[in-house]
């Protein structure tokens, strides 16, 4: 078959395997390749075999027709040189794929079955359009709990496991969707404080206004090697740090990266993520906080009970001590949403200034009491006090001024946002109801994450009395365009629901 030269095309495909053939090239019409077709390509010397989803191109300032042109992800992954010599030819579908089709059909699938499906996907032999099948077939058929427990270890076992050489690990995870919930800033430095290993991998943002790391970001360096990670964890027993470099569970990034923006949302799925990311994070005690709210992503406290049990029931099954809280998820946590914004509060917190939210304070403690006890030389009910001992004490905050100068302090910005503007109270009452996800979204309108000044300042929490005219919430944004985006969306649904009277 006759070579092609290699050449690299800057785009960005997101957890996708892309390769771009030129209409005219003759292997297009010889070897009957198609937009979306999967091909294999490899090198001169057969060393080298990727698989990516073909499109088509018709611009020679894009790709020649003697070129074969890769995406960003695709390059790195094939290890070659800009003109050298490739060869491609159709790839063979991947074996898994029947697997897919019996899920599809309602089929109950075997640990065997999952752990092909995420070889083959942690491989790049599934499109995006296959991957989506897959996703398709367990949300809508459902995965019984065993094949939750099978696709978790699935997951774990094609990616990196931690080892951070001691037997009591600790980990926390929020399922998400209350925005401002930035708990794990504050735990961290509590629970290390005390002497406990807590080495934190967070997220960043998806659809939310801001993640761990993107608020940890704007006072240090989250981007951080393995070694590095080890090195601080040996010396202040924790850290918080992106977790995209360290290839725990990859299968999940990139399910997430096809889930998302279907907004598939399978329990089973969920369930799978969080607890094979923090299996091959080297967790052996993990806390889940499950809030529970009109606008959380859990409604109701039966469905809590319910992912509570599921949850328990995989982490018996991988050797892993862990404890579900149910929460108060009806509004945002914190005073702040957008990475500035919220680092500012969990500040306030640990310097323990009096204009710090009290919410965001009293949830930390609590959680960061649990975490303690699982500490076999605290007995129960003591944690919340250590806590707030090791918290009013400066303690923790000392911690965390150590753990930012370790992983690269920033000099954090004191200067607000260009443009502001305030969301006032229509009548007056009493706040009966914040939308968390209307909240997040003209938060993220504003700018959050990507511009770290831009978010929400929130005045108004439930339950409180409120003037006519009266300050609800600021909306912060460093752009003209992000600022009349999120303002008009804040004309048209503030998110906030004023009454007469208190609702409890």
């Amino acid at each position: 078959m006759k070579a092609l030269k290699l050449r690299k095309v800057a785009i960005d495909t997101y957890k996708e395997n892309v390769a771009y053939l030129h209409r005219d090239c003759p292997l297009y019409r010889s070897e009957g390749f198609q937009a979306l077709n999967k091909i294999e390509i490899r090198d001169g010397l057969e060393t080298t075999a990727v698989i990516a989803v073909l499109n088509i191109v018709d611009d020679e300032n894009i790709i020649a027709p003697d070129e074969l042109g890769l995406s960003e992800q695709t390059f790195a992954q094939f290890h070659g040189k800009e003109h050298s010599a490739v060869y491609v030819n159709h790839a063979v579908p991947p074996s898994s794929l029947r697997l897919v089709h019996a899920k599809i059909a309602g089929n109950r699938l075997a640990k065997k079955d999952f752990l092909r499906i995420c070889s083959d996907i942690v491989n790049n032999r599934y499109s995006k359009i296959e991957i989506t099948a897959f996703l398709v077939g367990c949300a809508e058929g459902g995965l019984e709990r065993d094949e939750m427990l099978y696709l978790t270890e699935a997951m774990v076992e094609t990616g990196t496991t931690l080892d951070w050489g001691e037997s009591m690990v600790v980990d926390k995870h929020c399922i998400g969707g209350i925005p401002g919930n930035r708990t794990t800033m504050l735990i961290v430095p509590i629970v290390t404080a005390h002497g406990m290993l807590m080495p934190k991998t967070s997220s960043r943002a998806i659809t939310s206004p801001s993640g761990t790391a993107d608020t940890m970001e704007v006072l240090a360096k989250v981007n951080l090697n393995q070694d590095e990670l080890h090195s601080i964890a040996q010396h202040q027993r924790g850290f918080i740090a992106w977790g995209g470099t360290a290839n725990l569970a990859p299968v999940d990034d990139i399910l997430i990266s096809v889930e998302r923006p279907l907004a598939l949302d399978s329990k089973g799925q969920m369930i799978a993520s969080i607890l094979s990311k923090k299996i091959a994070a080297g967790s052996s005690h993990l806390l889940i906080d499950i809030p529970v709210g009109p606008t959380a992503k859990v409604h109701s406290q039966r469905h809590a009970l319910k992912l509570r049990k599921l949850f328990e029931y995989i982490g018996d099954r991988t050797d892993m001590e862990l404890e579900v809280i149910i929460t108060d998820g009806r509004q945002p946590v914190g005073n702040g949403i957008g990475p500035s914004l919220e680092a500012r509060d969990v500040m306030q917190v640990l310097q323990n200034d009096p204009n710090a939210p009290v919410d965001l304070k009293e949830k930390s403690l609590q959680m960061a009491g649990r975490i303690l006890e699982f500490d076999p030389d605290i007995r129960g009910g003591q944690g919340y006090c250590l806590a707030r001992d090791l918290l009013e004490s400066g303690r923790a905050l000392k911690k965390m001024e150590d753990i930012m100068a370790l992983q690269g302090s920033k000099l954090i910005s004191t200067r607000p946002a260009q443009f502001h503007y305030q969301v006032l109270a229509p009548e007056a009452g009493y706040v009966n109801a914040i939308d968390n996800l209307q909240i997040a979204h003209i938060a993220r309108m504003a700018g959050a994450p990507m511009d770290k000044l831009a978010g929400i300042d929130l005045h108004k929490k439930l339950n409180a009395c409120v003037n006519k005219k009266e300050a609800l919430y600021t909306i912060h944004a460093e752009f003209n365009a992000d600022f009349q985006f999120a303002k008009t969306l804040a004309v048209k649904n503030s998110g906030y629901t004023i009454g007469k009277n208190i609702e409890y």
